[in-house]
């Protein structure tokens, strides 16, 4: 009987001319099929975020240490998938939230909202100047720091008519950010003995992207999560004016704008949690899986953002964005916690 691994030749000539790299590229016989180590590690790894001893955090982690390591043997596939993963998680965790408290939170924060949006985009214009950066990318990178990160530079881009070089360079320094604000939070928050309404606030204002976003909330705690989703969410329908607002000051005609529809998905299943257990019994528990399975997506999301961050996307960024990133992100951070603890 034949083994069922057997040693073959690599599948694609690995750039990096060491045994460690050519061991995890090098394809092997399983079954009928082919498979490589590297796709076996990622197998296992995608696995293991199904359990509950992976937290999001641990995943963006592993995604990461995959990425900086082996590199990601699925790139297209988990870029096509991120963005449908966290759009169901988020729809899902809308099954464990109450409408009259995310009213409640949504109006505590929309001044808050309103404030940090306007005063990033100017001030991402300033800094960019002052940096020698194109028009393009600051504009990208200040509406993802003000917005919801890759989503708002995803359907900024083409309103702005950006070139993929602007894209990858805007996407990269908001992701890579990103990450670093998905393990610094949750420790800033408890060092400064923030409340869980005050920490959820802070989250959906300070950090770029929802998916974070949601982690890190998630990994404070229950009502840390409902605050900082539901406001996060709110802000992301400034998708809509900021970038009808792009349209004419840069005169792009006739641009396709993206709305994000998932939104309506959240805010149907909230209303669904908050008023058909009264009608329906079974509804609690269907809620109850639905937010299960939303966290299991969103733990999957934040492996498959990780792995995406290669050393080449990292370094292909350069000095001057990443910068930019940092200084309105430090000032976003610094301001919304000093308004949320003393003008709250």
């Amino acid at each position: 009987m034949p083994a069922l691994l057997e040693k073959a030749t690599p599948l694609v000539a690995p750039a990096p001319a060491t045994r460690f790299f050519r061991f995890f590229h090098m394809t092997h016989r399983l079954g009928r099929g082919r498979v490589t180590v590297g796709q076996g590690v990622f197998g296992a790894l995608l696995l293991a975020c199904l359990t509950p001893w992976v937290s999001p955090p641990i995943a963006l982690a592993l995604g990461l240490g995959l990425a900086q390591t082996i590199g990601n043997p699925f790139a297209a596939q988990t870029k096509a998938l991120t963005p449908r993963l966290l759009q169901f998680s988020v729809i899902g965790l809308g099954f464990g939230m109450n409408a009259h408290a995310a009213v409640q939170a949504g109006r505590e924060g929309i001044l808050l909202a309103v404030a940090s949006i306007g005063g990033t985009l100017v001030l991402g214009f300033f800094v960019g100047r002052w940096l020698g950066l194109g028009r393009r990318v600051v504009h990208l990178i200040s509406c993802g720091t003000a917005i919801c990160g890759g989503s708002a530079i995803a359907a900024i881009g083409p309103v702005l008519g950006a070139k993929d070089d602007d894209m990858s360079v805007s996407l990269g320094t908001v992701f890579v950010l990103n990450a670093l604000a998905l393990f610094a939070f949750p420790p800033i928050g408890h060092a400064l003995h923030l409340s869980q309404p005050q920490f959820g606030l802070w989250c959906a204002i300070a950090i770029h992207d929802t998916s974070s976003v949601v982690g890190a909330a998630a990994a404070y705690g229950n009502q840390a999560l409902e605050v900082a989703t539901t406001v996060k969410l709110a802000r992301a329908l400034w998708i809509i004016p900021v970038a009808i607002g792009t349209a004419l000051v840069f005169k792009q005609k006739g641009a396709k704008i993206t709305i994000p529809y998932f939104i309506l998905g959240f805010i149907a299943a909230m209303l669904f949690n908050t008023y058909a257990p009264a009608y329906v019994p079974a509804a609690r528990a269907l809620g109850s899986v639905m937010v299960g399975l939303a966290k299991v997506g969103l733990t999957l999301t934040l492996f498959c953002i990780g792995a995406g961050l290669s050393a080449r996307v990292v370094r292909a960024v350069g000095v001057r964005p990443y910068v930019l990133g940092v200084v309105l992100w430090v000032v976003v951070a610094t301001a919304s916690l000093y308004a949320i603890l003393h003008l709250g």
